[in-house]
């Protein structure tokens, strides 16, 4: 009975040892805090389709960031970009001529691909910035950061862009098979992500960069070249998450996509991606999007202030952190 007894529990805390499994165990204790606090609102099925509504965007721009912060890297500039796009798409796609940007209405289909390639040049422009010339990415990117919002302002001309064909809504408000399209999207990213991360020779590339990009460089991988795609690939689901986020208000505004940046930061971080490269996992920052997405519906729910929200999410960040700088110790 013993021995059994022995196992067990060597078995619980191996079980406990695995990141993902503890981050899950936070998940569901989360939950259920909050469903008590609130009285079961926050398990309503309409709240938690909401939930998976409001972080698929989030979601999809996260694994971007994700891919960043795994070469040791950081990418400030996704909401900016997000923006941008945003306010692009919404700029070439409006039926009221006054703010289109071009006269006549694009294509859906154009518009769509126009706001990914955008996204994916912007990408590559800081990665140049990062792995080729060698300026910190944290400057690079809060620059385009900067640089990107007020090309939007420039755009819409601090108007709200609207009147946005109504067929595009499908990818952010339809459902196939009783899930959220929008959701689809980002389980496919994800999945994808994993499968690039996992089984590719550039998903190696990604953690041996982030764990030591001196070993990494003598061990024949081009190591400017990885960390240029990590940022070109943060900028293309940018404007992903651009698409869906658009698709879903049928609006443009000035405050689309606010605080996206350290939303994905938060997301990857506490799903277990280490600030310092090398180590972390998709399946760790999609828990992650979904802790942070709990975390926002339910201080909305509870009305908690804009001010003090940004102060719980910077505190949760902190704390991820240290988390992991102690762990690395």
């Amino acid at each position: 009975m013993k021995i059994g007894q022995s196992k067990g529990k060597e078995i619980f805390k191996a079980i406990l040892r695995h990141e993902n499994t503890a981050l899950a165990l936070i998940l569901i204790v989360l939950i259920g805090v909050l469903a008590v606090i609130t009285g079961g609102l926050t398990i309503s099925k309409d709240n938690l389709v909401n939930i998976m509504f409001q972080s698929s965007s989030r979601g999809v721009a996260s694994i971007g960031q994700a891919f960043v912060i795994l070469t040791a890297g950081i990418d400030v500039s996704v909401g900016g970009v997000g923006l941008l796009l945003a306010t692009l798409g919404g700029a070439l796609m409006t039926q009221a001529m006054h703010l289109n940007i071009i006269g006549y209405e694009v294509p859906i289909v154009v518009g769509i691909i126009l706001m990914m390639v955008f996204g994916l040049a912007i990408g590559l422009f800081n990665g140049f910035f990062v792995s080729y010339l060698g300026v910190p990415a944290l400057i690079t990117t809060l620059a385009v950061w900067r640089m990107a919002t007020g090309t939007a302002f420039l755009i819409a001309h601090a108007q709200t862009i609207m009147d946005l064909p109504r067929s595009i809504s499908i990818i952010g408000q339809g459902y196939l098979g009783g899930v959220p399209i929008s959701v689809l999207i980002f389980i496919g990213v994800a999945g994808l992500a994993y499968l690039v991360l996992n089984y590719t020779g550039y998903g190696r590339s990604v953690y041996a960069v982030g764990g030591n990009p001196t070993s990494a460089w003598l061990s024949g991988i081009n190591v400017t070249r990885t960390i240029l795609f990590a940022f070109g690939i943060s900028g293309v689901l940018a404007g992903l998450a651009a698409v869906i986020t658009l698709s879903r208000s049928l609006t443009a505004s000035m405050v689309t996509l606010n605080g996206l940046e350290l939303d994905t930061i938060a997301s990857v971080v506490i799903g277990g991606v280490s600030l310092n490269g090398g180590r972390g996992t998709i399946i760790g920052v999609v828990i992650g999007v979904i802790i942070l997405g709990v975390i926002n519906n339910g201080m909305n729910i509870l009305v908690v202030g804009p001010a003090l929200q940004d102060l719980i999410k910077g505190a949760i960040i902190l704390t991820a952190v240290t988390i992991d700088v102690v762990r690395k110790r």
